[in-house]
């Protein structure tokens, strides 16, 4: 099963994408641990993205793409994989599709959480208060959830016209969300 996860900022994602993962046997990819292993590891992309994280800008596509289409090679991702945070954009949907069509295969589901977002904001203000993250207020948080609708509704639509979107209610226990991925894969 080759799989994308996709939702809000607090949606839930990085809890369920390792669930799903252990689930099915298969290596959850997250773009951010990619960047800490290498970064880790000193290899060659490692240095440059480290380089760049300490100007505190953004990695370029190119850096990341290169990064995923390593990852997706190793022998572990053979049964499949879950992406969690790529693609973001659809320039980034387009460089999944090559490295896909490189490998021969394709996205099987795309998962995405549709969830209240007054709920969440509340949510990640409360952990930032609990986790003492001044980089998490109010006017931050919107303004992500801005830039991820703005930037996820052409994704939601490319993956719907393919006919592999799932859309999960994402509000409720980390187990209640489950039970629907569960029973929405069975599908």
């Amino acid at each position: 099963m080759r799989m994308l996860i996709m939702g809000p900022p607090g949606a839930g994602k990085g809890t369920q994408s390792k669930k799903i993962s252990q689930d099915f046997g298969i290596p959850e990819i997250s773009t951010g641990a990619l960047f800490r292993t290498h970064v880790a590891n000193q290899t060659e992309l490692g240095a440059i993205v480290s380089a760049i994280m300490e100007k505190g800008e953004l990695v370029p596509d190119a850096v990341t793409v290169a990064m995923l289409d390593d990852r997706l090679t190793q022998p572990d991702t053979a049964p499949g994989f879950l992406l969690d945070g790529f693609p973001r954009t659809v320039a980034q949907a387009d460089a999944l599709d090559q490295i896909l069509a490189t490998l021969d295969v394709d996205l099987d589901v795309v998962l995405s959480f549709n969830v209240d977002q007054e709920t969440l904001i509340q949510r990640m203000l409360k952990r930032a208060a609990i986790e003492g993250r001044s980089d998490d207020n109010e006017e931050t948080i919107r303004r992500r959830f801005e830039v991820y609708t703005a930037q996820t509704e052409p994704l939601l639509a490319l993956y719907r016209d393919r006919g592999i979107l799932v859309e999960i209610d994402g509000m409720g226990t980390v187990d209640e969300v489950h039970a629907r991925i569960m029973e929405a894969l069975k599908k």
